[in-house]
């Protein structure tokens, strides 16, 4: 079993999504939003929750190469918008593999891509994601860049803590994230895991929710980027409680399960 190191640099075919105020509706509902963000779950005045951003810039992936994608989980993601999100709209996004690493007990595979507006051909989006394959190091690589991401030696300006249900990830999958991983219990067990788990991006999706509401007033528009690395998996019903802190438009944030657990972390934003 092997992964491709061709792909490094190699741009993927370009690909076209569009979505409708009904498909980011969906979205809200999959992380977790509800009658208390009807501006974001309902066509009334809609707006778009800035985590879609991950969605909407997705490209088909790409076969690595040779491995079990029960090994495989999301390790990493960040966007930058640069600009409000429409209810329904269209880009254009190109990708690539921009590195694969050795971690010795897996590999860290990073990408990018960029989504431009299908009529104008401005920058959208610009987002950066990586998975890490367990089994699939020790191959003799660089194990890649460190983050020397530190919270500040004060308590956060800002905890907010959401619940999610014990449907999440069927909810969440129907935004097109369909990896049995998170519907599937025996796939889940292939995996080590005792039940499907929460998708990284819901997690995602939660934690940006927080920040919106804590850091940005509830508007989009001064959402500017977003980052951060999952660090533990989330099982669907557990409580969320994310951790901010503030220094102007720079935030740093972590989120954690009830138990302590840091689930994502190294965490980013930047909120005007």
């Amino acid at each position: 079993m092997a992964l491709d190191h061709s792909l490094i640099g190699a741009d993927g075919p370009v690909h076209e999504r569009t979505w409708t105020a009904k498909d980011t509706m969906l979205y809200a509902l999959g992380v977790g939003a509800g009658t208390s963000e009807l501006e974001f779950t309902t066509e009334k005045e809609q707006r778009v929750l800035p985590t879609f951003a991950v969605l909407a810039a997705q490209a088909p992936g790409r076969r690595l190469g040779d491995y079990d994608p029960a090994m495989l989980v999301h390790a990493e993601q960040g966007f930058e918008l640069h600009r409000e999100l429409p209810a329904a709209g269209g880009v254009r996004t190109t990708s690539r593999v921009t590195g694969i690493y050795d971690k010795g007990s897996g590999a860290l595979v990073t990408s990018e891509a960029r989504a431009v507006d299908l009529e104008t051909g401005e920058l959208v989006i610009a987002s950066r994601s990586s998975v890490f394959i367990r089994g699939e190091g020790g191959f003799g690589g660089d194990r890649g860049p460190r983050d020397t991401w530190a919270p500040p030696d004060r308590a956060p300006d800002h905890k907010v803590t959401y619940s999610t249900l014990p449907e999440q990830a069927l909810i969440y999958r129907l935004s097109g994230d369909y990896n049995p991983l998170h519907s599937d219990p025996s796939f889940a067990a292939r995996a080590g895991f005792d039940r499907p788990i929460l998708h990284g991006l819901c997690t995602y999706g939660v934690t940006g929710r927080a920040l919106l509401h804590a850091v940005a007033g509830s508007d989009p528009g001064r959402f500017k980027a977003m980052s951060g690395r999952f660090s533990s998996p989330v099982f669907p019903g557990e409580s969320l409680t994310v951790s901010i802190w503030v220094d102007g438009a720079d935030v740093l944030f972590r989120t954690a399960k009830d138990d302590g657990t840091v689930v994502i972390d190294r965490g980013r934003a930047t909120i005007t």
